[in-house]
């Protein structure tokens, strides 16, 4: 049985590159190997530390692996480019994987479970019929057609092309077949926000999430999928990091400059709070209580937009703190005036 304290493993869609330390701490190990017979190596090797960049199918190659006894951890890939030597191969990039991990700093990925990826699959077909009202609109520019963004207007977009005789045939069977497409995707994604409501009510954290202002059982499934253990982050304000709504900083000599957010994280829950935020801000003066009182406060003295970005940040912190305590929102804070 092959025993190493540490294996890096760089997923590619054939074929996975290894990379292993011995038990000195010296390579013992640098070799390719198929997909179909990664499964039966790890098999017969010894429980070990396996660290792979957090990419498509590393949640499910981290699970595959764990039940077989071995220890899994996921980095993201932006943590592992630093320790790349020379060159850009799959051999290096395994080595830097497996440099990487064993770094006492670095940060790591929590593994999803199954359930997990199935609801986060059904927040991804939403993004579908944006792209294709794109495809649509960029499309049709070209023929100088053009209306008001938002999904909305789709049906006025198609209401010029059907009424323009100077169209090409070609234009406008294209034309007919994205509108097919569109509406199909339309009772799609009716059939899937059904889904997704019904697995966040399922989930106890979703449903306390569901209670906060501005975060609806869209966002609440959305984060609860996301973030499978929040004692990953050490506080609200590094989950909020983790979804970009922080300042970024360029401080030196002890000086601290902070400027706008970094927008360095998850761009889909980062924008849905920041629409909830702006929902959220149309109540607010008929509401009472602290987390009232703190928006009239920074609306006095800072533009809307931004308002909606640091309610936002607010609400990040506020999600992380009910996920790790298990504590339900206090409505007091935000109540009928």
């Amino acid at each position: 049985m092959d025993k190493f304290i540490r294996i890096g493993v760089d997923l590619g869609k054939n074929y996975f590159q290894l990379h292993a330390v011995g038990t000195d701490g010296a390579p013992a190990m640098n070799r390719k190997l198929s997909r179909s017979k990664t499964r039966a190596f790890f098999a017969r090797m010894a429980p070990c530390r396996i660290g792979m960049e957090a990419c498509g199918s590393a949640h499910y190659w981290a699970r595959e692996l764990g039940t077989m006894g071995h220890d899994v951890v996921l980095m993201p890939p932006a943590y592992i480019k630093p320790y790349v030597k020379r060159g850009k191969n799959d051999a290096a990039d395994a080595a830097a994987i497996c440099e990487a991990m064993s770094r006492p700093d670095m940060r790591f990925v929590p593994i999803k479970s199954v359930d997990q990826q199935a609801v986060l699959m059904l927040h991804k077909t939403l993004k579908q019929r944006t792209m294709s009202a794109n495809a649509l609109r960029s499309h049709l520019a070209e023929f100088g057609l053009v209306v008001a963004k938002g999904i909305g207007r789709v049906d006025e977009l198609l209401q010029l092309a059907d009424k323009d005789p100077s169209l090409p045939e070609e234009v406008r069977e294209t034309v007919k077949l994205l509108a097919a497409h569109l509406e199909g995707l339309a009772r799609s994604i009716g059939a899937a926000e059904k889904k997704i409501a019904a697995a966040s009510a399922r989930s106890k954290t979703s449903r306390l999430l569901d209670a906060i202002p501005g975060v609806g059982p869209l966002i609440a499934s959305a984060i609860a999928a996301s973030v499978p253990d929040p004692s990953a982050f050490e506080s609200g304000r590094d989950f909020a990091a983790w979804l970009g709504l922080t300042p970024r900083q360029n401080s030196s000599g002890g000086k601290t400059k902070l400027g706008a957010i970094t927008k360095q994280g998850n761009r889909y829950i980062r924008t849905m709070l920041v629409v909830g935020c702006t929902s959220v801000l149309r109540v607010a003066g008929k509401r009472k209580g602290a987390l009232a009182g703190w928006i009239a406060a920074l609306r006095a003295r800072k533009p809307e937009r931004l308002v909606a970005v640091a309610l936002a940040n607010k609400l990040a912190r506020i999600c992380w703190a009910i996920m790790t305590t298990g504590e339900v929102f206090r409505h007091e804070v935000f109540a009928k005036a």
